[in-house]
């Protein structure tokens, strides 16, 4: 039988998402964002190692704790990989990482997914202590779901291997029914990480439904019967209220273990962390 937590309860301890050029988001959002927000700095591939580093710096600077990607993919050789953990270091941002295999179909360099990356050993060399790592509830456009279970698998125990902490932090999704039963299969595997969901924060509807059709995660009919609104008319905006209230209502500690919640920013940092912060709110003015 599913626990009672309650959506302010599943808020604590959230991370959110920023890129390497949205230091002024960052600074809007900040006001909203609790003291030690872990906050992830993407490796785009229009960005550039200035870029990262920057960003980064702005969120330790701001009471925050940066989590800078590592795209495996993009990395051109050893050199680069040493180049930017060395930087992160010397600048006091290296502690917790998150490693993905990233978008090109075609590595760049040697690495071609995210394992390798930890396996080389350097991420202990530089520093890092946490590394998380991705997970794709509703599966992958472009990977076989048993190379998904394998690969997951696999960095789970590389990381307990190399005496590494760590969490897996999802793809975004409009329906917490698929997510749920994937962390039970997570489970089941005797994979004991902590699960950061993935979360849309608030956009334009329509915003939302191309980035669900780039990622495949859910279908224009799907994402409107969850978020409420009529198919036939994508204007304004829409939050991820309803997922979050309804994960709480279904989450059951004995099951799924430790979780905390991801947010994905596509309608924007400020407006993220705002919404978050009003929600929260709501939620705990409800509950007295």
């Amino acid at each position: 039988m599913a626990n009672t937590t309650s959506p302010a309860l599943l808020l604590e301890d959230y991370s959110i998402e920023m890129t390497g050029k949205d230091i002024p988001g960052l600074q809007e959002a900040a006001p909203f964002l609790p003291p030690g927000t872990r906050v992830n700095v993407t490796f785009l591939g229009n960005e550039n190692l200035e870029l990262r580093l920057a960003a980064a710096k702005a969120v330790r600077d701001g009471g925050f704790v940066p989590v800078p990607h590592i795209s495996a993919r993009r990395i051109a050789d050893q050199a680069m990989l040493e180049e930017f953990l060395a930087a992160l270091q010397g600048q006091g941002t290296v502690d917790s990482v998150f490693t993905v295999g990233g978008d090109p179909h075609t590595p760049e360099g040697p690495y071609a997914d995210s394992l390798q990356i930890i396996q080389t050993g350097l991420l202990q060399k530089y520093g890092v202590t946490e590394v998380n790592i991705s997970g794709y509830p509703e599966g992958h456009p472009d990977i076989a779901e048993d190379v998904l279970w394998a690969a997951l698998t696999d960095k789970a125990a590389a990381l307990t291997q190399q005496g590494l902490s760590g969490s897996i932090i999802t793809q975004f999704s409009f329906d917490e029914d698929p997510v749920l039963a994937w962390i039970e299969k997570v489970r089941a595997r005797g994979i004991d990480l902590p699960v950061r969901i993935g979360v849309p924060g608030p956009a334009g509807i329509k915003r939302l439904v191309t980035f669900a059709s780039r990622f495949g995660v859910a279908s224009s009919a799907g994402i409107a019967k969850k978020y409420g609104f009529s198919i036939t008319n994508l204007l304004g905006t829409a939050g991820p209220d309803r997922f979050i209230t309804n994960l709480a209502a279904k989450y059951d500690e004995t099951l799924h273990g430790e979780l905390h919640l991801h947010f994905y920013t596509f309608g924007g940092l400020k407006a993220t962390s705002e919404w978050i912060r009003d929600f929260s709110e709501k939620q705990r003015l409800g509950r007295r």
